[in-house]
């Protein structure tokens, strides 16, 4: 037997026996779609192997015809097994050209059946007997070329770029190895296919090795799967392994890990949560089996939330009770995720699940003290509410009574002193009536009497206009006023009062309100401030008025206990009209009393006897 029988026979026997190992696990694992276009390109290069090897020792130029012509149905295999397998494994190569390839040679395949005798020549004209080394002798056809051949030249030329396109994608990515073994072997492949063309043009005289080109791709294609294969079986015993690590960690934790296979209904869980929920160490589970377990309450809310998770592939999170076997019940939480297939079909969910009896026993607890603590609070509110408006009727009251004194004052400063002063006056006219023509200089004294009761009586009556409010005035503007200028002469202080506009929208209750507190503002100005200047402001928009009482004295510190009783009082005035009175003051720079007051606060005023 010839070495180029042994050789040829040998390449095909090898691509015949990858393919069907490749085919056999495909069979395992229909999924592993490269396990079958392995399987194809193997059986293709054997296949052109075997014809390679009849074109070899051919005689006449019919049969070596006939041989051209069948040689390609293994060829357009192989070339398409070659391209999807880049697609699908390598996930690289541009898809306009792999579609190129696809159609260049399926055109290439069926104008090869319809064309006489192939594409590839006219008519094989003789065969030519080239020897080589061992005395051996291979056919070479002599012919004339078909120019439909181009055809299946620019396919072979675009499967070239396709797999140095897809090398380079690959060596991007970072993958150098595959890049290196499988890439390179396809674009070494491709090349050396090219001795076919030239042979045929008559450019170089070679018996056709289109086989051994094709099948270097094939081992490396192969050496790459049995890598997988070999690294898929090392980590199965290595997941082995990390199942055991992780039952013990489970055990020791008090969690389980669950998987629940969709396709086949098989619940697996961790020997620790098998022995809780009461299942047998060993066996299959079922969905039901687990749901069986539940409390019955909650079966149809957990079948709910399971159902959503897998239809909106959300996380999976429940909480539920499961009902031991002895009568017990126990809190479970289990959180899980959906996994899909490459076609995004839900497969499997995985998680795991807690014991939390502990935690909703300190839930239940912890519900119950706050419910203790939220009735202590509200006791505690109301009986400091009632302290406030205790605390509000006592200022109230406080108020209330110092209104009706400076009233009482009022009247008596009218009616008693202020008549006693006039009486004193007329008496004092009389005399100087008497004493004018005899005694001049009693009369004088006389006179002079008369004039300072007149004054004492005008002061005692306006003293008791101001201790009585702004009511008796009628206008707030006015009664500043008149406040001012009391305040200037009597107490030697520069007072005065500026107010927008000569008549100021509020009504009279309201007035009296804000008077009483520039009168107390004013006051204490004067009395415990020892102010020298007294600002009285008044403005006013179409929702607020402000009222501002600003002078120069010593000031005080507002954050210390200098808050009393008059500041409260004035606070507590501001209130009852829905208004707010805040105070500024600093030692050595004076202070600053402003009262804001909504101008629809009328209908919320609460009066002050």
């Amino acid at each position: 037997m010839s070495w180029i029988t042994i050789i040829w026979s040998m390449n095909a026997g090898a691509c015949f026996a990858l393919a069907g190992v490749c085919f056999v696990v495909w069979c395992r694992q229909r999924q592993s779609w490269v396990q079958l276009l392995f399987s194809c390109s193997a059986v293709a290069a054997a296949a052109i192997a075997v014809i390679e090897l009849a074109m070899l020792h051919t005689e006449t130029a019919e049969r070596y015809e006939i041989l051209m012509r069948w040689i390609h149905v293994p060829v357009w295999v192989l070339a398409l097994s070659f391209v999807a397998f880049v697609r699908l494994y390598l996930r690289a190569g541009r898809l306009w050209l792999a579609w190129s390839i696809y159609g260049l040679r399926t055109l290439s395949l069926i104008l090869n059946f319809v064309l006489t005798p192939n594409i590839n020549f006219r008519k094989v004209t003789s065969i030519r007997h080239l020897w080589l080394w061992g005395g051996e002798t291979a056919s070479l056809p002599v012919g004339v070329p078909n120019p439909w051949g181009i055809l299946s030249f620019v396919s072979l030329l675009l499967l070239l770029i396709f797999f140095v396109d897809a090398t380079m994608t690959v060596w991007q990515r970072g993958d150098r190895r595959r890049a290196l073994v499988i890439g390179g072997s396809m674009i070494s492949g491709a090349i050396l296919a090219w001795h076919v063309p030239l042979a045929i043009w008559g450019v170089i005289h070679v018996p056709f090795f289109l086989c051994f080109a094709y099948t270097g791709v094939v081992v490396a294609m192969g050496y790459e799967l049995s890598n997988d294969m070999f690294q898929a079986a090392r980590l199965a015993r290595k997941l082995k392994e990390s199942e055991e690590r992780l039952n013990l960690a489970a055990d020791s934790a008090h969690f389980g890990v669950w998987e629940w296979n969709l396709n086949e209904d098989e619940v697996s869980v961790t020997r620790s949560r098998r022995a809780l929920l009461g299942f047998p160490t060993s066996g299959a589970l079922r969905f039901e089996n687990f749901i069986s377990r539940l409390h019955v309450e909650d079966r149809d809310r957990v079948r709910q939330a399971i159902k959503d998770a897998i239809e909106q592939r959300k996380v999976y999170d429940s909480e539920f009770r499961v009902v031991l076997q002895d009568g017990r019940v126990r809190w479970m939480t289990a959180r899980g995720t959906v996994q899909v297939n490459g076609y995004g079909k839900p497969t499997r969910m995985v998680g795991l699940s807690i014991d939390i009896t502990a935690r909703k026993q300190a839930a239940l607890e912890a519900q119950r003290q706050r419910e203790e603590l939220e009735q202590m609070r509200q006791q505690r509110t109301a009986l400091l509410e009632k302290e406030v408006a205790e605390r509000a009727r006592l200022e109230r009251e406080v108020i209330e009574i110092c209104t009706r004194e400076q009233r009482q004052i009022a009247y008596d400063l009218h009616d008693g002193v202020g008549q006693q002063l006039l009486g004193i006056a007329l008496s004092a006219k009389l005399l100087e009536e008497e004493l004018c023509t005899e005694r001049p200089a009693e009369a004088d004294k006389a006179s002079a009497i008369d004039q300072l009761a007149n004054q004492a009586a005008r002061q005692a009556r306006l003293t008791a206009r101001t201790l009585e409010g702004a009511d008796g005035v009628g206008d707030l503007k006015t009664a500043l006023e008149s406040l001012v200028t009391s305040v200037s002469r009597n107490c030697s202080v520069k007072a005065m009062v500026n107010a927008n506009g000569s008549s100021l929208p509020i009504s009279p209750p309201v007035a009296a309100q804000l008077y009483r507190i520039a009168q107390e503002a004013v006051h204490n100005a004067v009395e415990h401030g020892g102010a020298c200047e007294v600002h009285i402001n008044l403005a006013f928009n179409h929702e607020k008025m402000l009222l501002t009482i600003q002078d120069d004295g010593k000031g005080f510190n507002v954050n210390g206990n200098s808050d009393g009783m008059g500041l409260r009082i004035m606070r507590y005035r501001a209130e009852c009209i829905g208004g707010s009175c805040e105070v500024e003051s600093t030692h050595a720079k004076g202070t600053i009393i402003s009262c804001r007051v909504p101008l629809h606060a009328e209908a919320h005023v609460q009066s002050i006897p």
